[in-house]
């Protein structure tokens, strides 16, 4: 199959991002993968969609960083026709470009609604994630599996609702993703509060949650696909992200390890209280973040940690995830597009 991995840019990609492995999976099992960035796409006059990508030149690939290498190099960008691919995988982090390039996740969504008419597979769905890209989609999951929000930009109310809390609470900004721009307030730095909720209300909505205890344990992520734990070998692909020092963001990308975990009953059974809502949006691979017996974020644009989960427990998920859309491929060719995007994105 002719697959495309969007990302923010291809030059700042980097070789442990799980969109690189993804990408060089799919060509070590006989794709033609490709990569592009979320300013390559180009609607012509004529209707025509296109789009600047680049790929590999070997077929088989034993490192991450050369692989990347052979992508980043100038002379592997060719424009397409993005009614060419097969399968086109949205795995953009629209933290990235909050600030400085706003405009480009709402074209990447657009693009990939584009894309998804004309009978193109695009993964997570595209109309769905328009509706993801603020934090207030997870307020859509059952209540039971989320810990206690409030979305406002009030500075009295978010004061009283710390109060209601105990005095201690997680604020973040609505936008935005990757552990930017959060705080952990307590009794102490109470007398903060005003700054902290002035400096994220002044990019929008602040989000206040109940502080967790067992937050200062680190969080689960645990990938889903399809809906379901993504299990290789009687493994799963979940480890736990364990902040380093008194950082409260677990975050990879803030600085958090990853660590062995055991996946228990109530893990499982939070993965299938979000289960439906995501196969009917058609989020086929997200990853989710868990807190002692609450989900404190679902990731719907591009979930990390394969290469975490590999290096812990001595199996690559990667294959999975591409034969798994082979398949939904060979279903698109066998149904056509009386199969909707988002319903073939999850079967």
């Amino acid at each position: 199959m002719k697959i495309a991995f969007v990302v923010n840019d291809v030059a700042t990609e980097q070789a442990v991002y799980t969109t690189t492995r993804l990408a060089m999976t799919a060509t070590n099992l006989g794709h033609e993968a490709w990569v592009m960035g979320m300013g390559d796409f180009g609607y012509e006059p004529d209707g025509s969609l296109r789009a600047r990508a680049r790929g590999g030149a070997d077929k088989s690939y034993r490192s991450l960083e050369r692989y990347l290498e052979d992508v980043q190099k100038p002379e592997s960008d060719e424009s397409i026709p993005l009614t060419e691919f097969d399968v086109v995988m949205l795995r953009s982090d629209p933290a990235d470009d909050g600030e400085n390039a706003a405009w480009a996740n709402n074209a990447g969504v657009g693009f990939g609604e584009l894309m998804a008419s004309v009978g193109v597979l695009v993964v997570n769905d595209p109309s769905s994630l328009a509706k993801a890209l603020s934090k207030a989609y997870f307020q859509h999951f059952p209540e039971t599996v989320r810990p206690r929000t409030l979305i406002s930009r009030d500075e009295g109310r978010i004061s009283e609702f710390v109060s209601e809390l105990g005095g201690k609470a997680v604020l973040k900004p609505l936008q935005g993703s990757g552990g930017s721009g959060v705080f952990l307030v307590n009794s102490k730095e109470s007398p903060n509060l005003n700054q902290i909720v002035e400096a994220i209300a002044r990019d929008g909505y602040v989000v206040v949650q109940e502080y967790l205890p067992q937050a200062k344990e680190g969080d689960v992520r645990m990938f889903l696909m399809n809906g379901k734990p993504l299990m290789v070998d009687g493994k799963y692909a979940a480890f736990r992200r364990r902040s380093s020092g008194a950082d409260v963001r677990s975050n990879m990308s803030a600085g958090g390890k990853a660590e062995q975990v055991v996946v228990t009953a109530g893990m499982l059974a939070l993965a299938e209280a979000v289960r439906p809502k995501l196969v009917a949006d058609g989020m086929f691979l997200v990853g989710i973040d868990i807190v002692g017996d609450k989900l404190m974020e679902i990731n719907v644009f591009s979930p990390g940690g394969l290469g975490s989960c590999q290096a812990l427990y001595d199996v690559d998920f990667a294959p999975a995830v591409i034969e798994d859309l082979e398949r939904k491929v060979a279903m698109r060719a066998h149904y056509g597009r009386e199969l909707a995007n988002a319903a073939l994105a999850t079967l």
